[in-house]
């Protein structure tokens, strides 16, 4: 192994011990069960030779001896059910205590690390890893009390035959350096397996969620040929790591053999020469066999321990990794009352490459309860506008605030919960309608969910499901058109009950035509709110009491739809070539022109204008 991975090792196994020290007492109760065990194991051999010698040369009470023996191994019995029931207790306590820290973990690490990190990689991470160091562990109490056991047979041995002892128990030193071999070659290889699972296992998570992708563009193929290199792959370091135990373990067998044939040997003379007993000579056999089982068991869990290794040093990866947004020392309480939500970008510049900044300068003010319509061409910073609000990102410079408080100074809790985002990329879960809608808040009343979905006009379509609200959702809620989809989200953020609503290009699943279905819901849903409407159709921009054109990072633009409308020839090409492209994704219409997709513009909103200042100062 290079030696960069020696202080991550090094770290997981600080990890290991960490976690292990919580449950001291159990693994202390496991051990102790296991020290009993060996006290019954090892007396077996001993009470058979004295059964031997003075049952049956002796001619003393055989059936007394016998019944010895028998309690014995009843005592062992016993006490290897507890040792093992215990072992996975603690074993499956280890694996629940790190999955879940790892899962909570990775939900407050911030939206560029998962950005970064293939999905496969994380539940590989969460899953087969934390399953090698479950495996691990498990052994942990019964390799210690085959340790004790090892102790106990070799000074029995040493104590009453010490020359044959030393000459039974010679080979056995081969057994550490062949250990430590085994250890040296293992490790990488069981590394390599690991790896090359989380591939596959990004592979498989890539394959079904792009299913549709897939069998859209016939590419079935394509992807299993994929998945059939990464399990190739699988299979050839398997094999490496499968040689180099097939190497090792043999001579685990083989080492207390080689005592066994000098115990015959060596033995045997001694019995027909009177200085040793044939109850001695029983005994060596069975304490040379009884080492077999606890050197194999030594030198399996040194293989699993150097997977137990591995595994810890890709899950602390996960845990070492800092979030880049955390909750302030001292967070500040939004304020209460009837008029909040009042939003703004003050001087904000921020960009995913810091040297190429996608936002500067940008500077907006929205009073509460007004709705704001943001547009701008593709790639202009609408969404990431939205992410700096809900702190998915910092800014690099300047500042966004809600009713007067840098959202860096607000818990994140209470920040995502005062804002309420429809994302474009709509995700339902795979879970009841109900529980959908009712997702932020789930001891919501059917009342409330209810409501919500009326407001999102979801009610009516909803209803004509198999189990209406309670119909499971499929995967993703494929199992409902786009449009459906986004109806579920938007009720979703009205049970939600934000303080500031934000629609990301929410209707942009919806064709077109039937935009108008929704929209006046959508207006309801706004009525009194703060709203920030990521927007390209003119239908849904008139929700908006104001338009903020986003351009060259900054705020080009303010005014109505109409004033920019009028004034502002880049907005006229911005929703020109946005109508295009809707256009273009219906194949029953010809494709627009500009000049015909300026003259769909609709009116002024009958709502209130809102008092938006930008960095330009208006239009």
């Amino acid at each position: 192994m290079s030696r960069p991975d020696k202080p991550d090792t090094a770290e997981g196994w600080l990890l290991l011990r960490r976690t292990l020290a919580e449950q001291k007492w159990g693994l202390v109760a496991g051990v102790s069960i296991g020290l009993a065990w060996t006290a019954g194991k090892v007396a077996v051999p001993q009470l058979t030779k004295l059964g031997i010698d003075r049952g049956i040369e002796g001619n003393g009470s055989l059936a007394l001896w016998a019944g010895l023996v028998v309690a014995a191994g009843v005592i062992a019995g016993l006490f290897t059910a507890m040792r093992r029931w215990v072992a996975f207790r603690e074993s499956r306590w280890t694996e629940t205590r790190l999955r879940e820290r790892i899962f909570s973990h990775l939900l407050t690490l911030h939206s560029g690390y998962h950005d970064q990190m293939a999905t496969g990689q994380l539940m590989s991470r969460a899953s087969s890893d934390l399953q090698q160091l479950q495996a691990f562990v498990v052994m942990i109490p019964i390799t210690l009390s085959n340790v004790a056991m090892i102790l106990a047979v070799v000074v029995l041995l040493i104590t009453s035959q010490p020359l044959l002892a030393i000459v039974a128990l010679a080979p056995l030193p081969l057994v550490n350096v062949l250990a430590n071999r085994f250890s040296r070659r293992i490790h990488p290889a069981v590394l390599a397996v690991q790896a090359e699972q989380a591939q596959l296992a990004t592979v498989v998570e890539e394959t079904v969620s792009g299913i549709r992708v897939i069998k859209g563009f016939g590419a079935e193929k394509v992807r299993a040929e994929k998945l059939k290199v990464e399990a190739d792959d699988i299979r050839r370091v398997s094999m490496k790591a499968a040689r180099i135990r097939s190497n090792f373990l043999p001579a685990i067998d083989i080492l207390p053999s080689l005592g066994l044939i000098a115990v015959l040997g060596m033995g045997g003379h001694r019995v027909i020469d009177g200085s040793m007993t044939v109850g001695d000579l029983v005994k060596f056999n069975a304490y040379i066999t009884m080492l077999i089982w606890p050197l194999r068991n030594i030198g399996m869990t040194v293989a699993l321990g150097q997977r137990a290794a591995v595994a810890l040093m890709r899950v602390n990866e996960v845990l070492s990794t800092p979030s880049a947004i955390v909750d302030p020392p001292t967070p500040k309480r939004l304020p209460a009352g009837d008029r909040v939500g009042a939003v703004e970008f003050d001087g904000v510049r921020f960009g995913y490459d810091p040297a190429r900044p996608l936002l500067d300068g940008f500077s907006v003010s929205i009073p509460a309860g007004h709705a704001v319509a943001l547009v701008g061409a593709t790639g202009s910073g609408k969404s990431t506008v939205v992410r700096l609000l809900s702190r998915f990102h910092d800014v690099d410079d300047g500042a966004v605030r809600i009713d007067g408080i840098d959202v860096r100074d607000l818990g994140l809790h209470d920040l995502r919960s005062a804002v309420g985002i429809v994302f474009e990329d709509t995700f339902l879960f795979h879970d009841t309608v109900s529980a959908n809608i009712g997702f932020a808040r789930p001891d919501s009343s059917h009342e409330t969910i209810e409501r919500a979905a009326r407001l999102a006009g979801a009610h009516d379509f909803v209803m004509r499901l198999p189990e209406g609200y309670d119909t499971m959702l499929g995967e993703r809620g494929y199992s409902l058109s786009g449009g459906q989809r986004q109806r579920i989200a938007i009720a979703r953020a009205i049970v939600s009950d934000p303080r500031v609503l934000v629609l990301d290009d929410a209707t942009s699943a919806v064709d077109p035509s039937k935009e108008h279905e929704i929209r006046d819901a959508m207006a309801t849903v706004m009525e009194g709110r703060t709203t920030i409407v990521i927007a390209h159709r003119p239908g849904t921009i008139a929700l908006a009491d104001t338009v903020v054109l986003l351009d060259e990072g900054r705020a080009a633009a303010v005014g109505t739809h109409d004033e920019l409308l009028a004034t502002n020839e880049r907005y006229r090409q911005v929703l020109a070539a946005w109508a295009v492209r809707d256009d273009v994704g219906d194949g029953d219409q010809p494709v627009a022109t500009p000049e015909e997709t300026l003259d769909e513009a609709t009116g002024e909103s009958a709502r209130t204008r809102a008092v938006v200042t930008s960095d330009e100062g208006g239009a």
